[in-house]
């Protein structure tokens, strides 16, 4: 059991203590604990990369994000029936932006046993706008060139607004983040003109907006499902986002307290969400 468990490493060292667990597991032998996975992993001299370091957030937004999550501490789903929320994100051809672990022994570092194959910049990417209310799944936009306010107009214009009307009702609020082309003059007075309701969003706040974990669903979905361009990429991720069920829209928007006492919790910090 010792030797699979230094060879399920070895045979890919990204593997996390829990994924190892799950390779050596037999019928006919007793499961190792994950404390005696580790334990072994560290004896064979396999030790795990340190984590990515939290953002910084300024006093001024930990404030912020203070007030905010008390004034919404108590609020239900039904009180976030008529609220949309949004956002962007990426999405590589191959490969990901975030660290990755990998467990290798010391002085192995440019070993290419224990190396992360690249693609010269990044492989390509495909960015796309979407969002959600407590009703259903909102569109996938995918974004094309550069994401300016002119770009931004015409996904709210053509793709939010129509949506919204016809599933949430004409009182529904908007919800972004406050990103320049989001706060932008030209943005606002869109949004006087058309008469939508903004909600109150303070500043570095992912860990807030459900809509994060839903690029996350995304994510896990399409793991190791590779794709050759731009355009079957873009096919994989409508496919998976129009198949979220609305259990887990309904899972996120009960999170909600949960994220504002997290938030309380931390005095504005970044939370576990």
């Amino acid at each position: 059991m010792d030797q699979n468990i230094v060879r399920a490493s070895r045979e890919d060292p990204q593997r996390s203590s829990t994924d190892i667990q799950m390779v050596v597991k037999t019928p006919n032998e007793v499961t190792p604990s994950l404390r005696t996975v580790r334990r072994r992993l560290q004896d064979a001299g396999l030790h795990g990369r340190r984590p990515a370091k939290k953002p910084s957030i300024s006093k001024k937004n930990r404030i912020a994000r203070v007030a905010w999550a008390r004034a919404h501490l108590h609020w239900g789903r039904q009180d976030w029936a008529n609220h949309v929320f949004s956002d962007e994100s990426k999405f590589n051809l191959f490969g990901t932006d975030g660290i990755k672990w990998i467990r290798r022994p010391v002085g192995c570092r440019f070993d290419p046993s224990y190396q992360l194959q690249t693609v010269k910049h990044g492989g390509g990417s495909v960015m796309v706008w979407g969002c959600f209310s407590g009703t259903s799944i909102g569109p996938l936009r995918r974004i094309t060139g550069i994401m300016d306010r002119f770009v931004y107009e015409d996904i709210l214009e053509n793709t939010m607004r129509p949506w919204a009307r016809s599933t949430v009702g004409r009182a529904f609020v908007f919800q972004q983040d406050n990103d320049p082309k989001h706060t932008s003059k030209h943005i606002k007075e869109w949004f006087r003109r058309r008469h939508v309701d903004l909600l109150d969003w303070p500043s570095q706040s992912p860990d807030l907006n459900p809509i994060e974990h839903l690029w996350e669903h995304v994510e896990r979905q399409l793991r190791g499902v590779r794709a050759s361009n731009a355009n079957q990429k873009f096919d994989q991720l409508q496919d998976v986002w129009q198949a979220i069920p609305m259990s887990v829209i309904d899972t996120l928007l009960d999170s909600m307290p949960r994220r504002c006492q997290a938030v309380i919790d931390a005095k504005g910090f970044p939370t576990k969400y």
